[in-house]
């Protein structure tokens, strides 16, 4: 009969636990006043340091939105990339809004509540490129990318989507070199210096990829994009309050416009739905 009691008072305390670990974000924020939100340093047009050295962008714009309606300050922190995607954050950041791909494995330490944008991922190469035309090119290439990102993932061909499990991806290639990069200035400035030369291929977003393109003549798009890039915001698993409150804000976002009209602005059209 004690045996029986003990478990019962250890079933209480662990329920009682989770319950408490459940709101520990959203009491974190309101007691603080204070959204605590990670993004990286440089990825335009979504976050980069303006002329005033200052963090503007897509994801800042939407960032300080979500803050706006949670009634607190904004705090953004720049920590790298594979930093931000390790998770384990341990409550130093609240929330990635931070065009983060959600994959199978960074499922197993995020939640993702809403997905807030989508923009295809696609091959950028040198202007005077005559070699590649389609992923199944980039056989023996070296390829450039954001180290830890899905792009990555997607050249080791182990890139499994969240919530798309039922339509896997096609690799048509082999022995890709992988050349992970901080951030993909310095990649563009790579390929910059000739086909070949440092880097062969990029692989990033459409929209990042889009105002090089247009205003730079030494690049171009090789074939047709490589896969639908769902772009998520991102929190730490295991807190049902905080999730529930994200997925609320951005239903107001999306529902008054006020996310439609950040996408037109830095973007030229709406990439909040499809």
């Amino acid at each position: 009969m004690k045996l029986h009691l003990l478990l019962a008072a250890g079933v209480a305390f662990l329920t009682a636990s989770t319950q408490v670990l459940a709101g520990a974000t959203l009491d974190r924020i309101e007691q603080k006043k204070e959204l605590v939100g990670v993004l990286m340093e440089s990825y335009p047009p979504f976050s980069f340091l303006n002329e005033e050295n200052q963090l503007d962008g897509f994801d800042v714009d939407v960032a300080k939105a979500v803050a706006d309606r949670l009634g607190v300050r904004l705090r953004l922190e720049t920590p790298s990339w594979d930093v931000i995607a390790a998770g384990r954050w341990g409550g130093r950041y609240d929330i990635c809004i931070c065009s983060m791909t959600p994959s199978k494995a960074r499922a197993e330490v995020f939640s993702f509540p809403v997905e807030y944008y989508a923009s295809p991922a696609v091959i950028v190469v040198n202007a005077e490129d005559q070699r590649i035309h389609s992923a199944r090119d980039l056989s023996g290439k070296k390829v450039g990318l954001t180290s830890a990102s899905s792009y990555e993932s997607y050249l080791q061909k182990n890139l499994v989507i969240e919530g798309a499990e039922d339509t896997p991806l096609e690799y048509p290639f082999d022995n890709v070199q992988i050349a992970p990069y901080d951030t993909d200035n310095v990649a563009f400035h790579d390929l910059a210096l000739g086909a070949g030369v440092r880097l062969d291929a990029i692989l990033t977003n459409l929209v990042t990829a889009q105002p090089r393109l247009a205003q730079d003549q030494r690049f171009k798009l090789a074939g047709e994009p490589l896969y639908a890039e769902p772009n998520s915001v991102a929190i730490e698993k295991g807190d049902a309050e905080w999730e529930a409150r994200v997925r609320e804000v951005f239903a107001e976002l999306k529902r008054d416009g006020t996310l439609s009209g950040l996408s037109q602005k830095w973007i030229g059209a709406d990439i909040s739905s499809r």
